[in-house]
This record gives structure tokens, C-alpha cells and sequence, in this order.
């Protein structure tokens, strides 16, 4: 079965290269302009298409919340983007975006929020002024805010029964403590009750500047179109008193900190954990290496046991998993990242062996006790995963923003592939040495706990 599946395997890497090389020659070319407050217009044109996903990237998310009593400001403001602005009432706005047909939406991350809509061909200028009404004009009042922070609360409680949500932000919270990084993108209950009007504005006059913004269309959109109605939207945003080049990190790199939280409660069904150590940003060299290293660990889950790593097959113990499931993972931010692993558990499991597996795997990465051929099938993954979540106007356009704001430039899928093909197995292992030898470990963990084997010994385990 293990042999069948292997074979099936390297058949759809082998469909995956021959799709990726028939695809990349097709890709459109990504144009730029900078307007004179600093703000970059980008397109990519897709022959043929009636529609197109405009939006806005802003270099600033929750990071940009710079102290405790201010975290949370920047996704309550993405909140109050849609509750009315002075020439649009929310009425009128949520009629107008439905009555063309088109889709407005937005999110914040840790580094960015983003605005954008989705609209028929001819719709695109209202779709852009629309972006910039609810960008610079929100009206802010102090009613919708009152209105909204019930609602934010519930989405906090929400997350909060999204266990791998809350493992990852507990993981953020250890390892880059007292740090913005560390803290949670809405936010503590206490100050979703207590943000105020004047941390809104506070937050806009900061942060929304020209320079700090990529206005991005994809799909049925000319250049010189989107120009024009950038500079008539978009052209009077301020640019900053001191402008940086977009890709330049705009804060001291966080300290990583490799300690550990443990938060027991065994009403759950599983335990969940993540295992990290620092990863890279998005703009450094080794962030591809990093990348095919995340797939060479890969992902497994005892319903399908479809995986054929080797941790996945440790893992299965001969048909008595270790645990439920895990996911490897690579997380970057503009100057630094956390790669690891996830891993959810039956409450009864031991979680001794499942930890020895993790760092027996993370031992033979860095020993070099990995094979050409594993390298290989985890370029075509990459390679694989980069063009399927290319699909669609939507997805371009956060591509195109996406990289944008994080490094300054668009690489296209055809020199991201040219990067990932000149990887070698040297390049793995040097990177495993460097980011896995002897380095703290951060872990977060949540469920029944007890069995998880003590910080000190893992590690100790990344000294093997």
C-alpha cells in the first residue's frame, strides 16, 4: 500500500513539473508605478478575463499596535472601514457594492491590513473610489464603534475555540514576548471594550501613508487605468515625514525568545502543541531553503495516512499513531519567522515518543541523512502548491500585494522556480545546521499536557 501510494506520488510531482513548466511562460508581467506620495500602483493584466480583484496592501497590522493598551487597534479599524464614511452611508455603501455585483472585503494580519473588492470589468472605477472612501474618509463615529465591540468580542471568542489559532498566537506570545509581534491580532478582551475613537484616528495618521500602501489590480485591468485612478483616489493620501522603501522592515527585529506555555485542561478531547525554532523573513536568501525543508517534513493525518515522509511513517508506528495529525510550517514576517511543526494528539496519547520522532526528524535534516530524491519531490511540491494557490484574480492580486509590501519587489512563478530548482540537498542540510543545530525551541502547548517531556530536554535533544 505504502509502495502504491509512493508511486502515485511521484506521478503527480512528475504531471506537477511538466504543469509548472507549461504554466509559468504563460504568466502575465507585473507592472509598476510609483505616485508622487510614494504610493505603488501594480497590475497584471490577464487576457481575456471580465474580471478583476483591485485592493489595497497597507504596511500595517497589528504590529503597528505598539503598545498593550493600543493592541487590537488595527483590526477594529478594519471593523469600522464598512460602517459608513462622509459621502457614503453603511446603507449605501453595502447597496451600491451589491448592486454592481461586486465583493468588498477585508483583513488584518500581523504586518498588513488589506482592503479590496472584486468586480466586473466595467466596475472598476467605482470599485477603486469605493477603496478610497473607506480608506481615508470612514466616518468613524462613536456609535458604530460602540456597535462593533460586541460583535469583535464574539469573534475573539470564537478563535478562542479554534485551538490551532489559539496555539499559534500562544506560540507568538512566548517566543517574541513583550514584543508587538507577540501579541494577538485583536487583541485582549479589555482593550476591545476600551479602544477609543481617538486610537482609531491615532492609528490612521500613523500608518496610512502613500508610501506605506500598493494599490494592486489583477485580472481585467489596464496599467495606465489604474494610474489614472490612483492619482485621482489615492493622490491625496500624505506620504510619511521620513519614507522607506517598501520591503524595508520598519522596526527592531524581535528578539526570539525559545521558552515555553503550557496550559492544561483536560475537558479537551486532544492535546495540541507547536514546536518551533527562529525561521527566516521574507526577503532573506534562505527562504525558499526553508520552504522545501517545511515539505521534506510534510504534513500527515491518521484519517488519510497518505503521507510517505519519514516522519510520517515514524509517526504512523506500524499502524499505532503517535498522534492525530501534524503540519509542518514555515511562518515569515518581514524580518524574522518561526518554522516548525503542529501536532494534535488524543488526550491519552504519551507524548514522549511523538517528541522524540519530531527531534529524531529534526536530527537527520541537520545530519544530512536525507536523500537527492526527497529534495527533488520537495521542490515539485512547492513548485505544485506556488501554482495551484495562484487561481484566480483574487489570489494574484494578494500575491502581487503580498510581496510587494514584505520584500519590494514581484519574483514571478518563473523565477521563484528557477530559484527552487537550483536548490541542492548541500543547501538543505547547510540550512538545517544553521537553523536546527543546537537552537532554542519554542513550544506552546494546550490539553492534557502532563506527558510532554520537560523544556530542558528538548532542547537538549537539538544538541544531538
Amino acid at each position: 500500500m505504502l509502495r502504491l501510494a509512493s508511486r502515485e506520488l511521484k506521478r503527480n510531482f512528475k504531471f506537477a513539473r511538466s504543469l509548472a513548466s507549461a504554466a509559468v511562460s504563460a504568466v502575465p508581467t507585473t507592472k509598476t508605478t510609483v505616485l508622487k506620495n510614494g504610493l505603488t500602483v501594480a497590475t497584471e493584466e490577464i487576457p481575456n478575463s471580465l474580471t478583476a480583484t483591485v485592493g489595497v496592501w497597507i504596511d500595517a497590522g497589528s504590529r503597528a499596535d505598539v503598545t498593550d493598551s493600543t493592541s487590537g487597534t488595527a483590526h477594529f479599524l478594519e471593523h469600522l472601514a464598512f460602517k459608513g464614511t462622509n459621502t457614503r452611508t453603511q446603507l449605501n455603501l453595502e447597496l451600491e457594492v451589491e448592486n454592481c455585483g461586486s465583493h468588498l472585503n477585508a483583513y488584518t494580519s500581523r504586518e498588513n491590513t488589506v482592503y479590496y473588492a472584486k468586480s466586473l470589468r466595467d466596475d472598476i472605477p467605482r470599485a477603486v473610489d469605493i477603496l478610497s472612501d473607506i480608506l481615508t474618509r470612514s466616518k468613524l463615529e462613536k456609535i458604530a464603534i460602540e456597535k462593533e465591540r460586541p460583535v469583535i468580542i464574539r469573534e475573539s471568542e470564537e478563535v478562542d475555540k479554534m485551538y490551532d489559532e489559539v496555539i499559534f498566537d500562544r506560540l507568538h506570545e512566548i517566543v517574541f514576548k513583550d514584543q508587538p509581534l507577540g501579541r494577538t491580532i485583536l487583541g485582549p478582551l479589555e482593550n476591545i471594550r476600551s479602544i477609543t475613537q481617538q486610537d482609531l484616528k491615532n492609528y490612521i495618521k500613523t500608518n496610512y501613508k502613500g508610501d506605506r500602501m500598493v494599490l494592486v489590480g489583477a485580472g481585467a485591468v489596464k496599467h495606465e487605468e489604474l494610474v489614472s485612478l490612483a492619482q485621482r483616489s489615492f493622490g491625496h493620501v500624505p506620504i510619511s515625514s521620513n519614507p522607506l522603501p517598501l520591503g524595508t522592515p520598519r522596526s527592531n527585529i524581535p528578539k526570539f525568545y525559545g521558552d515555553e506555555i503550557k496550559i492544561k485542561d483536560e475537558s479537551l478531547p486532544n492535546t495540541y502543541m507547536a514546536l518551533c525554532v527562529e525561521g527566516c523573513s521574507w526577503s532573506s536568501n534562505d527562504y525558499f531553503k526553508a520552504l522545501v525543508t517545511q515539505a521534506i517534513v510534510g504534513n500527515w493525518d491518521r484519517a488519510t495516512n497518505s503521507s510517505v515522509s519519514p516522519l510520517s511513517q515514524s509517526i504512523s508506528n506500524n499502524g499505532e499513531p503517535l498522534c492525530n495529525s501534524f503540519m509542518s510550517f514555515s511562518t515569515s514576517y518581514s524580518d524574522t519567522g518561526l518554522w516548525g511543526i503542529y501536532i494534535v494528539a488524543d488526550k491519552t496519547a504519551d507524548c514522549k515518543p511523538l517528541i522524540d520522532s519530531v527531534l529524531n526528524e529534526w536530527e537527520r535534516l541537520r545530519k544530512g541523512s536525507i536523500t537527492n530524491e526527497e529534495v527533488e519531490t520537495a521542490k515539485s511540491q512547492l513548485k505544485g502548491s506556488l501554482l495551484l494557490s495562484l487561481d484566480g484574480t483574487t489570489a494574484i492580486a494578494e500575491d502581487i500585494g503580498r510581496q510587494l509590501v514584505t520584500t519590494g519587489e514581484r519574483l514571478t512563478p518563473e523565477s521563484i522556480f528557477q530559484i527552487v530548482n537550483d536548490i541542492t540537498k548541500s543547501d538543505i542540510v547547510d540550512w538545517c545546521e544553521r537553523y536546527l543545530q543546537d537552537k532554542s525551541v519554542g513550544l506552546a502547548a494546550l490539553g492534557s499536557i502532563d506527558s510532554i517531556p520537560d523544556h530542558k530536554y528538548i532542547n537538549d535533544g537539538m544538541k544531538r
